[in-house]
Protein backbone atom coordinates (compact mmCIF):
# COMPACT_ATOMS: atom_id res chain seq x y z
CA UNK A 1 0.00 0.00 0.00
CA UNK A 2 1.43 3.21 -1.13
CA UNK A 3 1.01 6.84 0.49
CA UNK A 4 0.03 9.08 -1.72
CA UNK A 5 2.21 12.08 -2.11
CA UNK A 6 0.01 14.70 0.81
CA UNK A 7 -0.08 11.39 3.29
CA UNK A 8 3.77 10.56 3.04
CA UNK A 9 4.46 14.26 3.52
CA UNK A 10 2.54 14.48 6.64
CA UNK A 11 3.81 11.16 8.35
CA UNK A 12 6.99 12.32 7.25
CA UNK A 13 6.74 16.02 9.32
CA UNK A 14 4.73 13.85 11.96
CA UNK A 15 7.44 11.80 12.59
CA UNK A 16 10.23 14.26 12.13
CA UNK A 17 7.98 16.75 14.75
CA UNK A 18 7.73 13.83 17.29
CA UNK A 19 11.28 12.58 16.97
CA UNK A 20 12.33 12.03 20.41
CA UNK A 21 8.94 11.17 21.56
CA UNK A 22 7.92 9.02 18.56
CA UNK A 23 11.38 6.49 18.41
CA UNK A 24 11.55 6.64 22.54
CA UNK A 25 7.70 5.19 22.95
CA UNK A 26 8.66 2.74 20.05
CA UNK A 27 11.80 1.43 21.80
CA UNK A 28 9.10 0.86 25.29
CA UNK A 29 6.79 -1.00 23.18
CA UNK A 30 9.59 -3.08 22.13
CA UNK A 31 11.09 -4.10 24.78
CA UNK A 32 8.00 -5.55 26.41
CA UNK A 33 7.38 -7.60 23.42
CA UNK A 34 11.47 -8.95 23.41
CA UNK A 35 11.31 -9.42 27.26
CA UNK A 36 14.84 -7.64 27.96
CA UNK A 37 16.92 -9.88 24.98
CA UNK A 38 17.77 -7.46 23.35
CA UNK A 39 20.41 -4.36 24.71
CA UNK A 40 18.04 -0.97 25.41
CA UNK A 41 21.12 1.11 23.35
CA UNK A 42 20.79 -1.44 20.30
CA UNK A 43 17.19 -1.55 20.21
CA UNK A 44 16.78 2.45 19.93
CA UNK A 45 19.75 2.36 17.63
CA UNK A 46 17.15 -0.35 15.41
CA UNK A 47 14.04 2.02 15.73
CA UNK A 48 15.59 5.37 14.90
CA UNK A 49 17.66 3.83 11.73
CA UNK A 50 13.40 2.94 11.32
CA UNK A 51 12.77 6.06 11.87
CA UNK A 52 14.99 7.84 10.04
CA UNK A 53 14.63 5.93 6.87
CA UNK A 54 10.75 6.62 7.29
CA UNK A 55 11.08 10.29 6.96
CA UNK A 56 13.55 10.21 4.18
CA UNK A 57 11.76 8.39 2.36
CA UNK A 58 8.02 10.61 2.59
CA UNK A 59 10.45 13.84 2.27
CA UNK A 60 11.37 12.29 -1.29
CA UNK A 61 7.42 11.86 -1.97
CA UNK A 62 5.16 8.83 -1.92
CA UNK A 63 6.12 6.11 0.74
CA UNK A 64 6.20 3.26 -1.71
CA UNK A 65 8.40 0.61 -0.59
CA UNK A 66 8.34 -0.39 -4.57
CA UNK A 67 9.88 2.64 -5.53
CA UNK A 68 13.26 3.58 -6.43
CA UNK A 69 13.52 6.07 -3.79
CA UNK A 70 12.77 3.86 -0.98
CA UNK A 71 16.08 2.06 -1.21
CA UNK A 72 17.31 3.44 2.37
CA UNK A 73 13.84 2.34 4.22
CA UNK A 74 13.81 -1.12 2.43
CA UNK A 75 18.11 -1.75 3.05
CA UNK A 76 17.18 -0.79 6.80
CA UNK A 77 13.97 -3.20 7.15
CA UNK A 78 16.28 -5.69 5.66
CA UNK A 79 19.37 -5.20 8.22
CA UNK A 80 16.76 -5.15 10.95
CA UNK A 81 15.46 -8.94 9.56
CA UNK A 82 18.69 -10.31 8.92
CA UNK A 83 20.29 -9.01 12.49
CA UNK A 84 17.35 -10.77 14.58
CA UNK A 85 17.59 -13.71 12.40
CA UNK A 86 20.76 -14.09 13.06
CA UNK A 87 20.17 -13.79 16.78
CA UNK A 88 17.82 -16.43 17.24
CA UNK A 89 14.84 -14.33 17.35
CA UNK A 90 11.60 -15.65 15.89
CA UNK A 91 9.75 -14.11 12.82
CA UNK A 92 6.82 -13.17 15.25
CA UNK A 93 9.12 -11.12 17.71
CA UNK A 94 10.80 -9.30 14.59
CA UNK A 95 7.46 -8.70 12.94
CA UNK A 96 6.18 -6.81 16.01
CA UNK A 97 9.07 -4.38 16.01
CA UNK A 98 7.42 -2.83 13.02
CA UNK A 99 4.10 -3.26 13.78
CA UNK A 100 4.74 -1.46 17.09
CA UNK A 101 4.77 2.00 15.11
CA UNK A 102 1.08 1.32 14.51
CA UNK A 103 0.32 2.46 18.58
CA UNK A 104 2.49 5.67 18.31
CA UNK A 105 0.85 6.39 15.35
CA UNK A 106 -2.58 6.00 16.70
CA UNK A 107 -1.47 7.97 19.79
CA UNK A 108 -0.10 10.92 17.84
CA UNK A 109 -3.01 11.19 15.47
CA UNK A 110 -6.00 11.18 18.16
CA UNK A 111 -3.87 14.01 19.95
CA UNK A 112 -3.47 15.89 16.34
CA UNK A 113 -7.34 15.47 16.17
CA UNK A 114 -8.93 16.98 12.66
CA UNK A 115 -10.83 15.86 10.04
CA UNK A 116 -8.55 14.00 8.30
CA UNK A 117 -7.03 12.06 11.30
CA UNK A 118 -9.04 8.97 10.38
CA UNK A 119 -8.32 8.61 7.41
CA UNK A 120 -4.31 9.38 8.21
CA UNK A 121 -4.29 6.55 10.59
CA UNK A 122 -5.68 3.94 8.35
CA UNK A 123 -3.40 4.72 5.41
CA UNK A 124 -0.45 4.87 7.80
CA UNK A 125 -1.04 1.47 9.40
CA UNK A 126 -1.50 0.22 6.11
CA UNK A 127 2.01 1.12 5.38
CA UNK A 128 3.41 -0.40 8.09
CA UNK A 129 1.39 -3.49 7.33
CA UNK A 130 3.53 -3.59 4.03
CA UNK A 131 7.13 -2.75 5.92
CA UNK A 132 5.77 -5.89 8.62
CA UNK A 133 5.58 -8.08 5.56
CA UNK A 134 8.38 -6.72 3.88
CA UNK A 135 10.64 -7.61 7.17
CA UNK A 136 8.87 -11.24 7.47
CA UNK A 137 10.34 -12.05 3.49
CA UNK A 138 13.64 -10.64 4.64
CA UNK A 139 13.56 -12.80 8.07
CA UNK A 140 12.20 -16.01 6.21
CA UNK A 141 14.90 -15.47 3.52
CA UNK A 142 17.73 -15.00 5.85
CA UNK A 143 16.66 -17.79 7.90
CA UNK A 144 16.32 -20.06 4.99
CA UNK A 145 20.23 -18.97 3.78
CA UNK A 146 21.13 -19.45 7.79
CA UNK A 147 19.86 -23.03 7.46
CA UNK A 148 21.55 -23.76 4.12
CA UNK A 149 24.89 -22.97 5.28
CA UNK A 150 25.00 -24.76 8.61
CA UNK A 151 23.53 -27.90 6.76
CA UNK A 152 26.66 -27.91 4.70
CA UNK A 153 28.39 -27.45 7.36
CA UNK A 154 27.49 -30.02 9.43
CA UNK A 155 28.13 -32.25 6.10
CA UNK A 156 31.59 -31.58 5.94
CA UNK A 157 32.25 -31.69 9.52
CA UNK A 158 30.00 -35.26 9.66
CA UNK A 159 32.43 -36.56 6.55
CA UNK A 160 36.18 -36.13 7.64
CA UNK A 161 38.62 -37.60 5.53
CA UNK A 162 41.67 -38.31 7.71
CA UNK A 163 45.43 -39.87 6.79
CA UNK A 164 45.97 -43.23 8.37
CA UNK A 165 49.69 -43.88 7.18
CA UNK A 166 51.77 -42.54 4.64
CA UNK A 167 49.85 -43.23 1.30
CA UNK A 168 46.24 -44.02 3.02
CA UNK A 169 43.02 -42.04 3.96
CA UNK A 170 40.59 -43.14 5.61
CA UNK A 171 36.94 -41.77 5.58
CA UNK A 172 34.96 -42.69 8.77
CA UNK A 173 31.27 -42.63 7.81
CA UNK A 174 28.65 -42.27 11.02
CA UNK A 175 24.86 -41.87 10.56
CA UNK A 176 22.76 -42.30 7.53
CA UNK A 177 24.54 -41.89 3.96
CA UNK A 178 22.06 -40.00 1.95
CA UNK A 179 22.58 -38.67 -1.42
CA UNK A 180 23.75 -35.39 -0.75
CA UNK A 181 25.65 -36.82 1.97
CA UNK A 182 27.00 -39.17 -0.40
CA UNK A 183 28.52 -36.50 -2.92
CA UNK A 184 30.58 -34.68 -0.20
CA UNK A 185 31.66 -37.84 0.50
CA UNK A 186 32.97 -38.43 -2.86
CA UNK A 187 34.11 -35.49 -3.32
CA UNK A 188 36.31 -34.53 -0.20
CA UNK A 189 37.93 -38.31 -0.50
CA UNK A 190 38.84 -37.62 -4.41
CA UNK A 191 39.82 -34.20 -3.82
CA UNK A 192 42.44 -35.80 -0.37
CA UNK A 193 43.55 -38.01 -2.98
CA UNK A 194 44.64 -35.64 -5.29
CA UNK A 195 46.53 -33.76 -2.61
CA UNK A 196 48.17 -36.52 -0.68
CA UNK A 197 48.54 -38.94 -3.77
CA UNK A 198 47.38 -41.88 -1.76
CA UNK A 199 47.04 -45.56 -3.19
CA UNK A 200 44.49 -46.61 -0.85
CA UNK A 201 41.95 -45.41 1.07
CA UNK A 202 39.68 -47.32 3.61
CA UNK A 203 35.60 -46.41 4.05
CA UNK A 204 35.01 -47.51 7.48
CA UNK A 205 31.12 -47.95 7.61
CA UNK A 206 30.93 -48.80 11.49
CA UNK A 207 29.02 -45.98 12.77
CA UNK A 208 26.20 -46.49 9.78
CA UNK A 209 23.48 -47.73 11.99
CA UNK A 210 22.25 -50.12 8.34
CA UNK A 211 23.23 -50.57 5.44
CA UNK A 212 20.49 -51.33 2.69
CA UNK A 213 20.53 -51.18 -1.49
CA UNK A 214 21.12 -47.16 -1.57
CA UNK A 215 24.04 -47.32 0.70
CA UNK A 216 25.69 -50.00 -1.12
CA UNK A 217 25.35 -47.92 -3.95
CA UNK A 218 26.51 -45.02 -2.94
CA UNK A 219 29.52 -46.66 -1.38
CA UNK A 220 29.77 -48.65 -4.18
CA UNK A 221 29.97 -45.47 -7.28
CA UNK A 222 32.13 -43.60 -4.49
CA UNK A 223 35.04 -46.73 -4.83
CA UNK A 224 34.61 -47.04 -8.37
CA UNK A 225 35.57 -43.28 -8.36
CA UNK A 226 38.44 -44.08 -6.09
CA UNK A 227 39.61 -45.85 -8.89
CA UNK A 228 39.39 -44.06 -11.33
CA UNK A 229 42.03 -41.43 -9.63
CA UNK A 230 44.00 -44.81 -9.52
CA UNK A 231 43.58 -45.63 -5.50
CA UNK A 232 41.87 -49.03 -4.40
CA UNK A 233 39.32 -48.79 -1.71
CA UNK A 234 38.79 -51.03 1.33
CA UNK A 235 35.58 -51.06 3.16
CA UNK A 236 35.60 -51.48 6.80
CA UNK A 237 33.28 -51.86 9.74
CA UNK A 238 30.96 -54.91 8.28
CA UNK A 239 29.48 -56.01 11.50
CA UNK A 240 27.59 -59.68 11.43
CA UNK A 241 24.51 -57.54 11.07
CA UNK A 242 24.91 -55.80 7.98
CA UNK A 243 26.77 -58.69 6.75
CA UNK A 244 23.63 -60.59 6.85
CA UNK A 245 21.83 -57.54 5.44
CA UNK A 246 23.98 -57.65 2.38
CA UNK A 247 23.83 -61.44 2.00
CA UNK A 248 19.49 -61.63 2.04
CA UNK A 249 20.02 -58.26 -0.16
CA UNK A 250 21.73 -60.04 -2.64
CA UNK A 251 24.38 -56.91 -3.00
CA UNK A 252 27.68 -57.84 -4.38
CA UNK A 253 30.69 -55.89 -3.61
CA UNK A 254 32.94 -57.96 -6.10
CA UNK A 255 36.44 -57.87 -6.00
CA UNK A 256 36.36 -54.74 -3.52
CA UNK A 257 38.03 -56.14 0.13
CA UNK A 258 36.17 -55.52 2.78
CA UNK A 259 37.29 -56.14 6.76
CA UNK A 260 35.36 -56.25 10.31
CA UNK A 261 37.48 -53.39 11.63
CA UNK A 262 39.27 -50.08 10.74
CA UNK A 263 42.31 -51.80 12.18
CA UNK A 264 41.89 -55.01 10.05
CA UNK A 265 41.78 -53.07 7.29
CA UNK A 266 45.00 -51.00 8.33
CA UNK A 267 46.68 -53.85 8.54
CA UNK A 268 45.65 -55.37 5.53
CA UNK A 269 46.37 -51.83 3.65
CA UNK A 270 50.16 -51.95 4.91
CA UNK A 271 50.48 -55.58 4.51
CA UNK A 272 49.98 -54.78 0.85
CA UNK A 273 52.84 -51.81 0.41
CA UNK A 274 55.04 -54.47 2.15
CA UNK A 275 55.02 -52.96 5.75
CA UNK A 276 55.59 -55.83 8.26
CA UNK A 277 53.01 -55.61 11.27
CA UNK A 278 53.20 -57.92 14.40
CA UNK A 279 50.40 -58.24 17.10
CA UNK A 280 51.77 -56.82 20.14
CA UNK A 281 52.27 -60.08 22.98
CA UNK A 282 50.81 -59.78 26.63
CA UNK A 283 53.54 -59.74 29.43
CA UNK A 284 53.89 -63.10 30.90
CA UNK A 285 54.06 -63.23 35.12
CA UNK A 286 57.05 -64.10 36.23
Amino acid sequence: MALSTEESGRLAALLSEQNERVTTRWTEIVTSSLRGRLSQAELRRQVQDLHRAIVATGEQGSIDLSADHATELRAALSELSRGRARQGFSATETTISVFALKDVLAELVQEAGGTSALTDFVAFSKLVDDMGLYTFESFVRTRESLIADQAEQLLELSTPVVKLWEGVVAVPLVGTLDSARAQVVMERLLQTLVDTGSPYAIIDITGVPAVDTQVAQHILKTVVAARLMGADCIISGIRPQIAQTIVALGIEFGDIATKASLADALRHVLRLTGVETARRQPRRGI
